[in-house]
């Protein structure tokens, strides 16, 4: 590769970095390899890496080969990723300016092994936010612009830098992008967090694939892990910071802490929490039924805190108000008898005797519980938080509790206790509720999981049978 300079050309190696990710129990890891004998950068990490040998040889050909020489590891072309471009230039006795090429790469065959003990003595997997020391700044640079989503990141040393990573002397100066693909929050979020936490270095964007989904991740520059998150509405952010002021903080390390909030912005800064998402989770069946366990019992805690003093204490208006604006949405995607169903199910509902209101998660599903290290769970995304009857926060659950009886069964004995049958009554009618909503709310953001996942919820409660999932009424 030439580039312009002065009055002639300038010659530039190309290197090629592999990032390999897989899911750790606290969040994705990165496999590093310690360099060693008569190479450069002895006894430091590094990414897997190596150059473009040939005129002939493209960069992802060149990563393939690399990786295969180096760890064994078979990648299909096909599973590379572009990660981002870092123009590095080394301290002195280095080989000179180059241009590095970063691949994701999250899926091989083979287990990584040392394959070149010549020119490395270790190899093993790391948190990407808990990386080993000493390790190669260059390399460093590279992660930590990848953890950032940067596209392309300058690292030009000084001369007396050292080889390795120091904080005192990081020299990663990221190409902000373009407004099409920034991945940061706006400057005035930024300026905000930054206000509560100090200068934060890296930015990763962790939201949802989902509409109005606004998180990321952020790493200050004198350590330290905590989320920024923009709500969609004043009443989400309202719900959330309520929750995460009042009854959150009694959970422990349950949940994570409140350090900022702006009403305006509609923006939170909270304390990172450890634990990777139940949700697609595979677990072996004595794991998955502790899980359950685990979640009841955190269900429980939850439902015994006091009410916020700001907080009705009556349970909340008519909650089939907004059914015909939900059937509205879902018709298009019901089957026949659905909706003469989900009616029936709302006239006998409204019939029953109304339940005690206690705080709520709100929006109790897989996806906001982590698992974490220790085999402890902790609980995420507090913005649907109000004063609900307590089997609201059962409906997003069901989906797997009501086809395991191991898992039903798991979940009761943590909660401590099973349901009255109007508490069975409720949940019946409320998770066909949701299910409808569900089923709108996914079709109109193009998110089938949501549309299957109702779809499924009213298949199993409206058979050719049609058993009544009330009490019979007086």
């Amino acid at each position: 590769m030439s580039l312009l300079s002065g009055g002639g050309r300038h010659t530039v190696p190309l290197d090629v970095h592999l990032i390999a990710i897989r899911d750790g129990s606290a969040g994705p890891e990165v496999l590093l390899s310690r360099r060693a004998g008569a190479v450069y950068a002895a006894g430091l990490w590094h990414a897997v890496s190596g150059h473009v040998d040939h005129a002939h040889e493209d960069v992802v050909t060149a990563l393939v080969r690399e990786t295969r020489e180096e760890t064994g590891l078979v990648v299909d072309p096909a599973d590379v990723r572009a990660a981002l471009t870092v123009h590095h230039r080394p301290p002195a006795g280095g080989k000179g300016p180059r241009v590095g090429f970063f691949f994701e790469v999250r899926r091989w065959q083979g287990t990584p092994r040392v394959m070149e003990p010549e020119k490395c003595d270790a190899m093993g997997w790391f948190p990407l936010d808990a990386l080993p020391e000493p390790m190669v700044a260059y390399c460093r640079a590279g992660l930590d612009a990848y953890r950032a989503g940067a596209r392309i990141a300058l690292h030009f040393q000084e001369p007396d830098d050292p080889i390795s990573y120091d904080p005192e002397a990081d020299r990663l100066h990221i190409v902000p992008a373009s407004h099409a693909t920034a991945q940061q929050p706006e400057d005035r979020v930024r300026d905000f967090a930054e206000r509560a936490v100090g200068r934060i270095t890296d930015w990763t964007d962790v939201s949802w694939a989902r509409e109005n989904s606004r998180v990321w991740r952020a790493h200050g520059a004198a350590g330290g892990v905590w989320f920024v998150k923009v709500h969609q509405n004043d009443r989400f952010h309202a719900r959330e910071t309520r929750a995460l002021r009042s009854w959150v903080p009694g959970l422990g390390a349950a949940g994570p802490r409140l350090v900022a909030a702006d009403p305006e912005l509609r923006a939170a800064v909270l304390t990172a929490v450890d634990g990777r998402s139940l949700h697609g989770a595979v677990l072996a069946p004595d794991e998955e039924r502790e899980v359950f366990r685990a979640i009841g019992e955190l269900a429980a805690r939850i439902h015994a805190c006091a009410l916020p003093p700001t907080e009705p204490t009556a349970a909340p208006t008519d909650p089939y108000a907004k059914l015909e604006r939900h059937l509205e949405a879902a018709r298009p995607h019901l089957e026949p008898g659905d909706e003469e169903y989900v009616r029936w199910v709302a006239e006998h509902a409204r019939l029953l005797p109304p339940l005690e209101a206690v705080v709520t998660h709100g929006d109790l599903q897989l996806r906001n519980l982590l698992l974490a290290g220790d085999g402890t769970l902790r609980v995420i995304d507090f913005e649907r938080s109000e004063p609900q009857p307590a089997v609201r926060d059962f409906v997003r659950l069901i989906d797997t509790l009501g086809i395991r009886d191991d898992l039903f069964e798991a979940f009761f004995n943590g909660y401590g206790r099973p349901l009255t049958e109007v508490e069975e009554a409720q949940l019946a009618a409320v998770a066909v509720l949701d299910a409808v909503s569900g089923i709108g709310f996914g079709s109109r953001l193009g998110d089938p999981e949501l549309v299957e996942r109702g779809r499924r919820t009213l298949a199993r409660r409206n058979d050719t049978t049609r058993p009544h999932p009330l009490p019979p009424q007086s």
